[in-house]
């Protein structure tokens, strides 16, 4: 994301206490189904491979269970992979909010390892307790961000569906036509792979503490332990991370022998790993040793006792990175190689875990490791307001 002065409501003629996140009343933690609600809901749903009604063969069909459905095609040796996705404000800068919001729907398939996206609709729920200035100012914003991420996706939104209700939602559909070569289905993992994630953890975390900067009483239970300048980094930081695409690293997916991947999002790592353990062929089990983190937010989630569960993996995350399962020799060189200038100076990608003999199924160590990913964005004051310049 480029260099941008954070969203000034002022600047816009709106009231200077103006707070996009306030149009909704679910946050991050509260959005969800429970996992193993949501698995007992979906089970009468699910369906496995089918037969090419030309070819007369199996073809991989893979559904419900997975974030993105891909399914044969009647035209022989194509598939369609299409997926959907919404969530509410988790940033204040509606442009910002409409890029997260497309990167979002992306990821997953960018977690099959699908590089081009074919078609996007756009999702919109516009709040009816904005006022007809805060509309006609924040939702085209929020719509120029979801399509200029598009757009750096190199694909297009030509329509979708829009409706008043009380929150602002943001959202879309992502299709792509595949042949065989163009996706991986995640359910190669083999006992001695490694588990590799591509963004850092604790976004739900710098987005709350970001919020109580605003409420003395909720800023008191943690400013003992962090700064107003750490917590504008940490937020500044997760906005970067939330609007990049896992794009790249769909694509060094196909190039390093990726063996299985999931993006990381509401369930959070461990939720997310679950759910990608259950999918192997292989009786295999995910074990996760390491946990990269923003600086300051392991400090910010312990001073409030066990309201993120961050250090056991469950803490939600927006638009996460990839958790990919690769060959143990081939994971160093992802991670070395989604750092070059070819794929975006800046990124990274960290060993995380191991994939073990097991019965399907993912856990945190009782310590695991945390990583503290330092803000990389460089904070300047120009003219009394703050530019981040993104490097």
């Amino acid at each position: 994301m480029s260099a941008r002065k954070l969203f000034n409501p002022e600047s816009y003629e709106l009231d200077k206490d103006f707070r996009l996140t306030r149009f909704t009343d679910l946050k991050v933690t509260g959005f969800k189904v429970p996992q193993d609600v949501l698995q007992k809901l979906l089970e009468s749903l699910r369906e496995g491979p089918e037969a090419d009604p030309f070819l007369g063969t199996i073809m991989p069909k893979l559904g419900i269970g997975m974030d993105t459905c891909v399914i044969p095609l009647r035209h022989g040796g194509l598939s369609l992979a299409q997926t959907t996705d919404y969530i509410y404000p988790v940033v204040n800068d509606p442009y910002v909010m409409g890029k997260i919001a497309c990167a979002n729907v992306l990821s997953d398939l960018y977690a099959m390892g699908i590089t081009k996206c074919d078609n996007m609709l756009m999702i919109l729920g516009i709040s009816n307790k904005m006022t007809e200035k805060e509309r006609d100012t924040v939702i085209p914003l929020i719509m120029q961000g979801f399509k200029d991420e598009a757009e750096e996706a190199e694909t297009s939104v030509t329509g979708g569906h829009t409706v008043m209700n009380p929150w602002v939602i943001v959202g879309g559909v992502a299709t792509s036509v595949c042949q065989p070569n163009e996706f991986i289905l995640p359910h190669a993992a083999v006992p001695g792979d490694v588990l590799v994630l591509t963004k850092p953890l604790g976004t739900q975390v710098s987005m709350t503490a970001y919020s109580w900067m605003d409420n003395p009483e909720k800023w008191n239970k943690i400013k003992q332990v962090v700064t107003q300048e750490d917590v504008e980094l940490a937020y500044q930081e997760a906005m970067v991370s939330m609007a990049r695409l896992n794009r790249s690293a769909a694509e060094l997916m196909h190039m390093f022998n990726a063996h299985a991947a999931t993006d990381v999002t509401g369930f959070g790592i461990l939720g997310h790993a679950q759910n990608l353990a259950k999918q192997q062929k292989k009786e295999v089990s995910f074990v996760i040793h390491n946990l990269p983190i923003l600086a300051k937010m392991v400090a910010v989630s312990k001073a409030c006792g066990n309201l993120f569960s961050l250090m056991h993996g469950t803490s939600p995350e927006t638009s996460g990175g990839l958790l990919i399962c690769f060959p143990r020799e081939q994971a160093a060189q992802f991670c070395a190689e989604i750092k070059s200038p070819k794929y975006g100076e800046g990124q990274q990608a960290w060993i995380v875990g191991i994939v073990e003999k097991g019965n399907r199924t993912a856990r945190v160590i009782d310590k695991p490791r945390v990583i503290e990913v330092a803000p990389k964005m460089a904070v300047q004051n120009v003219s009394s307001k703050t530019l981040v310049k993104y490097t």
